[in-house]
């Protein structure tokens, strides 16, 4: 039975900052990385035995999934990376402080900057720092696929042809596949796993460090999901994502 595992990477500097991070690459703090070492242990606990690992081309999810496998003695497994699980692109709000840019634009305005599905916060010039054509590990990609901005839309748009052709195809080759992203790549595939609306993905809080498990039939078809892990934990770490923006 085909299993795949998400895991949204631990908490990084920039989460612990409260700044909108993206495509801009941070590390873990040392909270990020006892949470990694924690999933691997539900993992473990959970009798889940990942054979392929694909991830992200930011430093946090490729951290937090090294720790992850050496913790469960599975260094060595076949690990694909992408451009495509990175996280969403935030524009020009990448850096900025989400509590500070609450407090100037109001939350609600930040909340659709950072949760809405189709609406995309102001763009980066091409000059820019955080453009990702000024970032070597992209050099190899056409211009054209490189976000200035991005909303969850958007997101979804170039993650379903990775899940499509290359997840999928590994969850019927090995059976167990564990991925670890971000936030929002994450969150537009539990959009598509979970068939949710546009409305309620806007209000799904996808806590970090917390394994998700999807549990398919021989076909691929769902049969069921849920987290590992103390469900308080859960719903405490979900919680802390959903104030991030307060401008209180």
């Amino acid at each position: 039975m085909p299993n795949l595992i998400i895991l949204r990477h631990g908490q990084s500097s920039w989460n612990k900052e409260n700044r909108f991070t993206g495509w801009h690459d941070v590390d873990l703090t040392d909270t990020g990385i006892k949470e990694a070492k924690l999933a691997a242990e539900e993992i473990k606990n959970a009798g889940y035995v990942p054979v392929k690992l694909h991830t992200s081309y930011l430093l946090r999810a490729i951290k937090t999934a090294n720790i992850v496998l050496e913790e469960l003695n599975l260094s060595y497994i076949p690990t694909d990376r992408t451009w495509r699980l990175n996280e969403r692109h935030y524009g020009a709000l990448q850096g900025l402080n989400k509590a500070e840019t609450a407090q100037k634009f109001g939350q609600e305005q930040v909340k659709i900057w950072r949760r809405s599905y189709d609406i995309p916060p102001e763009p980066v010039d091409l000059s820019s720092p955080e453009h990702p054509t000024n970032d070597p590990r992209y050099k190899f990609l056409p211009k054209s696929v490189l976000p200035a901005t991005e909303c969850l839309k958007d997101v979804l748009f170039r993650l379903m042809p990775y899940w499509q052709d290359t997840i999928t195809a590994d969850l019927y080759k090995y059976g167990t596949v564990l991925v670890v992203a971000h936030g929002n790549s994450l969150r537009a595939l539990i959009k598509t796993l979970e068939n949710l609306t546009d409305e309620q993905i806007v209000e799904f809080d996808l806590p970090t460090g917390i394994p998700r498990v999807y549990n398919f039939d021989d076909s691929l078809n769902l049969l069921n999901f849920n987290y590992l892990g103390d469900p308080d934990e859960i719903q405490r770490r979900a919680a802390e994502v959903a104030a991030q923006a307060s401008a209180n």
